[in-house]
């Protein structure tokens, strides 16, 4: 069958039936409830959702706001960005958190509506792409890009996980319209659909990719940090809303940053949280949340995530899914400058730790890092029945993955992980001697 692509419009999905819920606009007499959406399971939000939501900071920065104002908070949980912009649009959702591509359709259906939106900060990010990564089935034989040529692979129209597909088809040589069959899919469904057979391939956003890895139900094909193009997550709130209660989403923004502060300082109680809050493993939440983890948080709106932005509009465009998007009028940092106060300058400037090698031992309430992979694996090999969990980062492109399923090299005595199979072959071609061994064979070798 000729490759085509299934598409249910995600601006569709913009126009599912609106539940009532309360806003910050209509609060009745001195009791005013401001509604934040927010994806439980797409755990580069949690500081501006999940995590956020446990720890109570907003509602304890609203009542510190002494206004004489009664504020309740009504939290919405969502699968996708999408349903949450249609709730902003309609007036009943008034702070939301989404990815950079659904921020970018937030800005553009917003802007259509006469309900225009900001970008008023950031939750997660990586500055090379490795939130979002293509998977097989665990017994897969394809092993690259190449090999997706005319297969079915699944995603979510509209998405980062999507963008990130199309780019790196384009970059395989591949017309990510033509060459493929498309499915138009969400997560879950997707994730159900390579599972069956019925998708060869599923191309999807944290905390999808990690959790299916660690589940045994899939393998990496495709890191997303190859395209060294950065991807994040973002608050976006009603323009309306920002101007005429300006107070409370700065207070928001705070809270935020307190969420942000307790994560960094606490990454294993914030996983386990996150997992308790979600029903995901605190394992998974680590992979992309932890100390060392695929994503960092900082509410700041860098420049370079403004810019990564910025050339997102030409996927979207592309897929018919927005005209032009006037994203310097869309980011708006006046609030979260605010917010963060004389230090927002320096984080500006911030960038990313460098990425380590972590065992998290059962038990324990503290990781345990380590300068190489190998160091790690010869702990590992020692203490076998007492690592929870064991994280190494990616030799070419730093993404932080399970160390039990990396695709391992050896060279020499250098042992050297890998998240996808064509980035560890390209690692020895390039190096005369080196070569593919098995995980056990890792480890007998670090031992």
């Amino acid at each position: 069958m000729k490759p085509r692509t299934i598409a249910a419009s995600a601006t569709a999905l913009l126009l599912l039936p609106l539940t009532g819920c309360g806003s910050a606009q209509a609060g009745s007499g001195s009791t005013v409830t401001v509604t934040v959406g927010y994806q439980s399971k797409t755990i580069n939000t949690v500081t501006a959702g999940t995590l956020l939501r446990s720890l109570g900071s907003f509602e304890k920065q609203l009542n510190a706001l002494g206004d004489g104002t009664t504020y309740k908070v009504d939290w919405q949980d969502y699968a996708t960005g999408a349903p949450i912009t249609a709730q902003m649009t309609a007036g009943k959702i008034d702070i939301g958190s989404m990815g950079d591509f659904p921020l970018l359709i937030n800005a553009a259906r917003g802007r259509q509506l006469g309900k225009p939106t900001r970008l008023v900060s950031v939750t997660g990010y990586n500055l090379r792409g490795g939130l979002n990564t293509i998977v097989t089935a665990p017994d897969s034989e394809l092993a690259s890009l190449d090999d997706l040529k005319g297969r079915k692979v699944s995603t979510s129209v509209g998405s980062a996980a999507d963008g990130t597909l199309v780019r790196a088809l384009q970059r395989a040589g591949i017309d990510p319209d033509k060459g493929i069959e498309k499915l138009n899919q969400q997560p879950a469904v997707g994730a159900s659909a390579l599972a069956a057979g019925s998708a060869d391939a599923l191309s999807q956003f944290v905390a999808w990719p990690g959790l299916l890895a660690y589940q045994g139900k899939a393998k990496a094909l495709y890191d997303g940090a190859q395209l060294d193009l950065p991807t994040f997550h973002g608050v976006t709130a009603r323009e309306d809303f920002a101007k005429s209660r300006p107070a409370v989403l700065e207070a928001f923004l705070k809270a935020q940053e307190q969420a942000t502060a307790y994560l960094n300082a606490h990454p294993v109680a914030a996983a386990e949280s996150v997992a308790k809050a979600t029903g995901l493993p605190a394992e998974v939440v680590y992979l992309y949340n932890g100390a060392h983890g695929i994503s960092t948080f900082d509410p700041a709106l860098k420049p370079r995530l403004v810019a990564a932005l910025k050339e997102d509009v030409s996927v979207l465009k592309a897929a018919k899914l927005t005209g032009d998007v006037d994203v310097d009028s869309f980011v708006d940092d006046r609030y979260v400058r605010k917010a963060l106060g004389p230090s927002y300058a320096r984080r500006l400037a911030s960038a990313p730790a460098p990425a380590a090698s972590e065992v998290w031992p059962k038990g324990a309430e503290r990781t345990r890092s380590f300068t190489t992979p190998g160091a790690l694996l010869a702990y590992v090999a020692r203490h076998r029945d007492g690592v929870r969990a064991a994280y190494v980062p990616d030799a070419t492109t730093g993404t932080l993955w399970f160390a039990d399923r990396a695709v391992w090299v050896a060279d020499g005595t250098t042992l050297l992980p890998f998240v996808a199979p064509a980035t560890a072959r390209a690692y020895v071609g390039a190096h005369a001697g080196s070569r593919v061994v098995t995980y056990a064979d890792a480890l007998g070798r670090a031992s």
